[in-house]
């Protein structure tokens, strides 16, 4: 792993996750989010990448559902 590509991936998420907000499954891949961004900063770039890949699956479930925000879920 590297910083650059962990990097890239927290700045993604910060992108997507703005058309959905609120509900309990954003919350879980927000907090995977902010776990993500502390174990880069720890330079544990294994954890912080799989923290980030977790958050992105989360988001990404809720997209192929077609949630939009939390009144759909």
């Amino acid at each position: 792993m590297e910083r650059g590509r962990i990097t890239k991936d927290i700045e993604l998420f910060e992108k997507n996750i703005g058309a959905l907000e609120g509900g309990d499954i954003i919350d879980m891949a927000t907090r995977y989010y902010k776990d993500a961004k502390y174990y880069l900063s720890k330079g544990d770039f294994f954890t912080a990448f799989g923290c980030i890949s977790y958050a992105h699956g989360l988001v990404d479930a809720l997209r192929m559902k077609g949630f939009k925000d939390d009144k759909t879920y």
